[in-house]
């Protein structure tokens, strides 16, 4: 599958409007982290995020993943709409960065963000479970609704949470795929059509 590089920028604006729209889509992230021994390691955990584009999750200190992020801060983490059908367009982001437990007043304003999102987060005993925070250096995003069939675009994610576009990548799909795409796109496109050639469908006359 060729991959081809787009050399028109993307303002930071757009970015970062889409990758709220991809952390809004779920609850739920993927958790890579690396283990002493340099293993890889995935987890999934309810996050919250804050508009810094920092992710919060509640995590049990003994768990392994919370111990490899305290030999190995650098952490990966994946974000996606699981109710996606093949065929149609797509959408994740994948965030790369770093994490750690917090305490005392990092950790006051991380449970605020989470209790925000979980409302109900504070009915359950949760003492024995720490607060953490992840921080992203880089974001990788895939909307194709909004950016195309294909396209992802890798931004850097600045002080404050501003991102600064660095690449757009264009995935070429096969002609097999694009095929199959096509097919199950086909009956909303017949149906978009008979709309457009309808004089009584509104918008028309």
């Amino acid at each position: 599958m060729p991959i081809e590089r787009a050399t028109r920028s993307m303002a930071a604006a757009r970015i970062a409007a889409a990758a709220r729209r991809l952390l809004d889509a779920s609850t739920l992230c993927a958790i890579a982290t690396v283990s002493p021994g340099g293993r890889a390691h995935v987890n999934t955990a309810y996050f919250a995020w804050s508009r810094d584009f920092d992710l919060v999750w509640l995590s049990e200190p003994h768990a392994a993943h919370s111990r490899n992020l305290r030999a190995h801060p650098t952490v990966a983490v994946a974000v996606y709409d699981s109710h996606q059908t093949w065929g149609k367009a797509d959408r994740g982001i994948q965030l790369f960065g770093s994490a750690r437990e917090l305490v005392d007043e990092a950790a006051a304003d991380a449970e605020r963000i989470y209790a925000k999102r979980f409302p109900d987060y504070g009915r359950e005993d949760l003492s024995a479970y720490r607060f953490y925070r992840f921080r992203p250096r880089r974001v990788k995003l895939f909307d194709e609704s909004a950016f195309g069939r294909g396209v992802f675009v890798t931004a850097r994610i600045a002080g404050g949470g501003k991102p600064t576009w660095e690449r757009t990548e264009i995935y070429q799909a096969s002609e097999r795929l694009t095929s199959a795409r096509r097919r199950a796109e086909g009956p909303r496109r017949r149906r978009s059509r008979r709309r457009r050639s309808d004089p009584r469908a509104p918008g028309r006359g």
